[in-house]
């Protein structure tokens, strides 16, 4: 059986897209994908834009129309291809494993790898890591700030869940035991 990458919660909510688009827009899914392929750009970012500005079709609409008629690329569904993808430094991948490890180990968590970053979710995202620029990974808990003295602010260009605060871990040996207790937490609030 595939490992589950969306929760249920996320899997609705696909759904109601898919199921509103032709209600919503007033053309099929189909039109939507002959529309598509009519489009002068080649990026997905263009795309949603070309789609927006031309169309009037907004963003989640226009990323599922995307989908359908030129193939997902890095889809959710293929989740190792995602994580090889965005997990390409062999010491980065070490402490995500580690975090991936301890995440997973709690009950009912979905793991949903996305291009800049993979969330980890219960019935909400409770934590997300990436790869840090600076080094090591950067790791999203859904934490009040003063949970611990070593949390930061969400930095404003971070790409996950805006209540999520953040955790710099250098390495592998940096998801101790302090980690996964607010990993931990994190998940009891969702």
């Amino acid at each position: 059986m595939a490992e589950a990458h969306l929760t249920p919660r996320q899997e609705k909510w696909f759904a109601s897209v898919q199921a509103s688009l032709a209600a919503k827009t007033g053309k099929t899914l189909a039109e939507w994908v002959e529309i598509a392929k009519t489009c002068p750009e080649s990026a997905h970012r263009a795309r949603l834009g070309w789609f927006k500005a031309e169309h009037g079709l907004l963003q989640n609409y226009a990323s599922y129309v995307l989908g359908e008629a030129f193939g997902r690329s890095m889809a959710w569904d293929d989740a190792d291809a995602v994580l090889d993808a965005l997990w390409t430094d062999p010491a980065k991948r070490a402490a995500f494993e580690a975090v991936r490890a301890a995440a997973t180990a709690l009950p009912d968590v979905v793991m949903g790898p996305r291009k800049s970053y993979t969330a980890f979710s219960r019935k909400v995202q409770f934590a997300a890591a990436r790869p840090d620029k600076k080094g090591g990974i950067m790791l999203g808990v859904n934490l009040p700030l003063d949970a611990d003295p070593s949390l930061l602010p969400r930095a404003k260009s971070e790409s996950w869940a805006e209540k999520l605060v953040s955790l710099p871990i250098a390495d592998v040996a940096g998801v101790d035991d302090g980690v996964k207790a607010l990993l931990k937490q994190a998940w009891e609030r969702c």
